[in-house]
């Protein structure tokens, strides 16, 4: 949450020095489950370092904080990153349709995440457990009633669509929460582009406007040359629908390169890289400069 936060307020510190005030007094929360995606993942022989992650996430922070100007994040800046490849994004192109259509999607999710993999098709309560702590968040939010932009990285978009859907159809909390709406959407690195990905979301056997959530004004997506988890790197025209039956304001794309490094290589799917981005910072301070945003605190999950 630090560096994230560090982050966003790096990129509107560089290219709207006189909006970073505003953005501090923003209240700022997080959702938070990686205590349990860790938990799955160490049960499946996966190990971690805390302070090695968090240090070398620092260090990708500061080198993107080194580079001056909102210019300087364009593709010849890109294609000189030590690593950079784009064979991960060329096999998921390539991979996804086909094996979507022999019944293997999930082994694919599962090669490369597997909690992306129990989150969808697991048989445990992984997924109702991650739902719990974005959903508990965000009505706590709402009861107060905060103005809301809501921030989802990569996974994190597949569980904030879910709870979004929960919060407009099931009957457990629609009839307290559907009313209520999300000011912004903002996905960063989404996977929610691809088809068979879509297949596995709640509401995605309803019909017509109930396969999608109802309570979101404006949703703006960015997506990250060569980042793999949103090979699909577009959202507009699979939720063109939304437009059509008035669920949503505006679905907008944008194509950005991410210049953040893990362990000294390129690595698009960076959330960092997404939240110093100048694109980001361009969407975040238009919506601090929205009449509506003057009058209360936002809330960021």
């Amino acid at each position: 949450m630090d560096i994230c936060t560090a982050a966003l307020r790096s990129g509107i510190e560089r290219d709207y020095p006189d909006r970073v005030y505003e953005l501090d007094n923003v209240a700022k929360e997080m959702a938070y489950y990686g205590d349990l995606t860790n938990a799955l993942l160490e049960s499946q022989g996966k190990r971690y370092d805390e302070s090695l992650d968090l240090g070398d996430r620092s260090n990708a922070l500061n080198y993107l904080r080194a580079i001056p100007t909102r210019n300087r994040f364009g593709i010849r800046q890109y294609d000189r990153l030590p690593g950079k490849s784009a064979l991960r994004e060329f096999v998921a192109d390539i991979a996804a349709p086909f094996l979507g259509m022999i019944g293997l999607t999930m082994p694919l999710i599962a090669s490369v995440s597997k909690d992306a993999a129990e989150y969808l098709s697991g048989n445990s309560d992984f997924a109702e457990k991650l739902r719990e702590r974005v959903r508990n968040k965000l009505c706590a939010i709402i009861d107060r009633g905060d103005n809301i932009f809501l921030i989802s990285h990569g996974m994190g978009c597949i569980v904030a669509f879910d709870v979004l859907w929960e919060l407009s159809h099931d009957p457990r909390w629609s009839e307290r929460y559907g009313e209520s709406k999300v000011g912004t959407w903002l996905t960063l690195g989404s996977p929610l582009g691809d088809n068979h990905i879509r297949k596995y979301l709640l509401g995605s056997s309803r019909k017509s406007a109930n396969q999608f959530p109802t309570n979101i004004i404006s949703w703006h997506n960015v997506s990250a040359e060569d980042d793999y988890v949103c090979h699909d790197n577009t959202l507009a025209d699979d939720f063109k629908k939304m437009m059509h039956h008035r669920l949503v304001s505006t679905v907008k794309d944008y194509h950005v390169y991410n210049l953040a490094l893990r362990y000294g290589k390129s690595n698009p799917h960076s959330s960092v890289g997404y939240y110093i981005h100048p694109r980001v910072a361009k969407i975040v301070t238009d919506w601090l400069s929205s009449d509506r945003v003057s009058e209360m605190p936002i809330y960021t999950l």
